[in-house]
């Protein structure tokens, strides 16, 4: 099938990476994918290899281009494709499976409205019907993206080599530690709190690197290091996708935001701690709470309490009161072992996705 991509870069990576993970993952089970981006300069070095199957267009395109639409029009996020392709879709003698693929959430309402349709009763789309896809984290949603082979790759992975062959230096005893996050007021308690033991920081680009550049006093350039007592920081470049992955699996505590990163932690299978986009309204708390209520189900009550504090102290969620606290390792890396095969066990994003639009064709 033709499938057309629609994405908008609103702030930050996330969208695009979210989308790019989408199109690659459908090309690479055969699938022909034109994705259509506002801000493509960013797939330079989130993805500079490109992805067998996919084609990369430009929105401001998308309004007069000849391109008859795909079998399947996916928005990502609600982002609304340019209204000449809308008319063009509505004009097709077999109109497109439209999706509107919405943001990740644990919430028990995405179960009430995943595949729930909405008809088209006015605009350039007319006569169309749309539908809700939710991703998720039960049987009852769409699933969370995971490419085939996802696990099997992590199993064999050997994270010192993967290291050393990206010239990352660490000590044996050192603890590896990543960190992705948007700006935090918390990230002075997190540097203090590492100095518990000997620990290597990999900073991504961009936001981690440029506060813990302030916080140490240096500039946080790509390939620079730095040192504080037990605590050394690496500064990364921007890692496509792939890379990202394999940092995630070298570390065995993972800082992740938003949401592509924060699913990508899950299958690395480590202890992970999850900054969720924060919304003026406070809404992101209660985004929050509803993972942990699925995340943590069935953990024992000490690791729990431990995550859900430590999590709330890095959201800004709880009274500020000295440096973070560190859940029992052991406890808490067989938890998330379990979460990540439990996870597993169900239908990717992809396949579902592909069995419904199969089903309304």
């Amino acid at each position: 099938m033709q499938w057309d991509i629609f994405c908008r870069v609103i702030d930050n990576f996330g969208d695009l990476g979210v989308c790019w993970r989408l199109a690659a993952d459908l090309g690479g089970r055969g699938e022909s994918v034109r994705l259509w981006v506002d801000e493509p300069s960013m797939l330079a070095w989130m993805a500079p290899q490109g992805a067998p199957g996919v084609e990369l267009r430009r929105w401001d395109e998308a309004e007069a281009a000849t391109d008859a639409p795909g079998d399947v029009v996916v928005e990502a996020f609600a982002c609304d494709p340019p209204a000449g392709f809308v008319a063009r879709m509505a004009a097709a003698p077999r109109p497109p499976v439209w999706i509107n693929l919405e943001y990740l959430s644990a919430e028990d309402w995405v179960e009430r409205v995943h595949g729930l349709p909405s008809p088209q009763l006015s605009g350039p789309g007319k006569g169309l019907v749309k539908h809700f896809f939710h991703p998720g984290f039960t049987a009852a949603t769409g699933g969370l993206l995971r490419e085939p082979g996802l696990i099997e790759a992590r199993a064999a992975f050997d994270a010192p080599a993967w290291l050393a062959s990206r010239g990352l230096r660490w000590e044996p005893d050192e603890r590896r530690v990543s960190l992705f996050c948007y700006d935090n007021p918390a990230l002075p308690a997190l540097l203090d709190s590492l100095q518990d033991a000997p620990t290597r920081l990999f900073a991504a680009t961009g936001h981690p690197a440029r506060q813990l550049g302030e916080l140490l006093g240096v500039p946080a350039r790509p390939g620079d290091s730095a040192r504080r007592g037990m605590v050394t920081v690496d500064f990364l470049p921007p890692l496509p996708q792939p890379d990202y992955d394999r940092l995630l699996w070298s570390c065995e505590l993972n800082f992740v935001r938003g949401e592509d990163s924060f699913v990508r932690a899950q299958w690395a299978g480590a202890p992970f701690v999850w900054q969720i986009y924060p919304q003026d309204d406070g809404v992101h708390a209660v985004k929050l709470d509803a993972f942990l209520e699925r995340h943590l189900d069935g953990a024992p009550p000490v690791l729990a309490s431990a995550v859900r504090t430590l999590w709330h102290r890095w959201n800004g969620l709880a009274e500020p009161s000295g440096p973070l606290h560190w859940p029992q390792r052991l406890d808490w890396t067989l938890h998330c072992h379990r979460w990540r095969d439990q996870l597993a066990e169900r239908a990717d994003l992809c396949s579902q996705l592909l069995g419904f639009v199969r089903a309304k064709g």
